[in-house]
């Protein structure tokens, strides 16, 4: 199916939320899963093999740091402790923005939003409520069960909330016995290298991608300290699988972390359908255009880019730590984490690695990068992956790309 020229300068010109924003106010092809034409896969292959080979121009310069930039820790201000409630307390990260300025921090949310079974329905309730918790999330007064002991942390994604990521999955993880929680995290503004993303109210994780894994560090061990648990589970869509892998290996998370579940995330870095491959393919040939994209997209976003130094550094040694348990999921109707088996891992000493494509055993299922965590399929692999004696099957459903929710809002 060959696209047309406006959906092909949506799908190759923007992040994960104004993606789905742009596509919502377009008509034609929502119902429709996106296809590659046999060139263009052929071509995003190419191009990510040519990056991952590392070919790159000595004389080149980097176009943003490492991704290790940034050395003052983080600090909650309010709200850790059983018994505090949904909270409203800030918790401060240091530097590390692409403009050297101060800033990004995360926040905790303030009271609930109403369960979702549509991406669409839930962003346009963030619009108006940026830091509301998604249902049966943050109750800081839940002590986990002998069956379930671990409490389960839902990380978001880029320009994503807490609430509109996951306000079709909280509930019924909360329901099956577990404590869940969440928050806000790398909130960085255009001043601080945020990108133009950052004026969308509830658009989160464009910080320094560094920096927000010791936000999540952070964040981690209140919930430890709050419930009495050695170790949590953790949720990670798109960005928020791969700042968790951060944290895991840069940050002592593999030590309080039994199960990383990633959904559509970053872990080897996108293409953006190409440009983004195709962007770090001129900058290693000395020309810096990735700066200038930057300004849009901001500084987490061109960390994410295939070839990045941050991405290479992720990977260095391999790509997982001892200890940890990983359950990685991808979509083959992806259009923002390109070429989408990308995001697939491959396990290291002590440690086990689950990879699956969502659509394998369930052709239905056509979830793009946003739906996939409105998919009851996905919901219930993270079910299973959790306890697969209480959830031993796997749901099979019709989930439409953009929509999901079945195609309702």
């Amino acid at each position: 199916m060959k696209r047309s020229a406006a959906r092909r300068g949506l799908r190759v010109g923007i992040l994960a939320g104004a993606a789905t924003l742009a596509m919502a106010l377009t008509t034609g092809g929502a119902n429709a899963a996106p296809e590659l034409t046999p060139d263009e896969a052929t071509q995003q292959q190419q191009l990510a093999q040519y990056i991952d080979q590392g070919l790159k121009n000595p004389d080149a310069h980097p176009i943003a740091d490492s991704g290790s930039a940034g050395s003052s820790g983080s600090a909650c201000t309010s709200g850790s402790g059983a018994g505090s409630g949904n909270g409203s307390g800030d918790c401060y990260g240091g530097s590390g923005s692409s403009s050297g300025s101060s800033g990004g921090h995360y926040s905790d949310t303030v009271g609930y939003g109403p369960a979702s079974t549509s991406f669409i329905g839930a962003f346009g309730y963030s619009l108006l409520n940026p830091n509301a918790a998604p249902p049966g999330t943050n109750d800081w007064g839940c002590k986990p069960t002998a069956q379930h002991p671990e409490p389960v942390v839902l990380i978001h994604g880029t320009w994503e909330s807490a609430y509109d990521n996951f306000a079709y999955i909280s509930q019924p993880i909360h329901d099956a016995g577990y404590c869940v929680f969440t928050l806000n995290y790398g909130q960085a503004n255009l001043i601080e290298g945020g990108g133009l993303g950052s004026v969308l109210p509830g658009a989160n994780a464009t910080e320094n991608i560094a920096e927000s894994a010791k936000q999540i560090g952070a964040f981690v061990d209140r919930v430890l300290a709050a419930t009495g648990s050695q170790k949590v589970n953790i949720i990670g869509h798109s960005q928020g699988g791969t700042v968790s892998r951060q944290y895991l290996k840069f940050e002592g998370g593999a030590s309080k972390v039994h199960h990383l579940l990633t959904f559509s995330a970053t872990n080897h870095g996108t293409t953006l359908d190409g440009i983004g491959a195709l962007g770090r393919a001129i900058n290693n040939l000395g020309i810096d255009v990735l700066g200038l994209v930057e300004i849009f997209v901001g500084h987490s976003g061109i960390q994410q880019t295939v070839g990045s130094d941050f991405i290479n550094n992720l990977n260095a040694g391999g790509d997982t730590v001892p200890g940890v348990d990983y359950t990685v999921v991808g979509t083959r109707y992806d259009e923002i984490s390109t070429p989408y088996d990308l995001t697939f891992l491959k396990a290291g000493p002590g440690a086990t690695v689950r990879n699956i494509t969502l659509q394998d055993g369930c052709e239905q299922d056509v979830s793009d990068h946003l739906t996939i965590m409105y998919s009851p399929r996905a919901l219930s692999i993270i079910l299973n992956t959790l306890d697969p004696a209480q959830t031993p099957n796997l749901t099979c459903t019709f989930n439409p790309w953009l929509f999901g929710g079945g195609g309702s809002l």
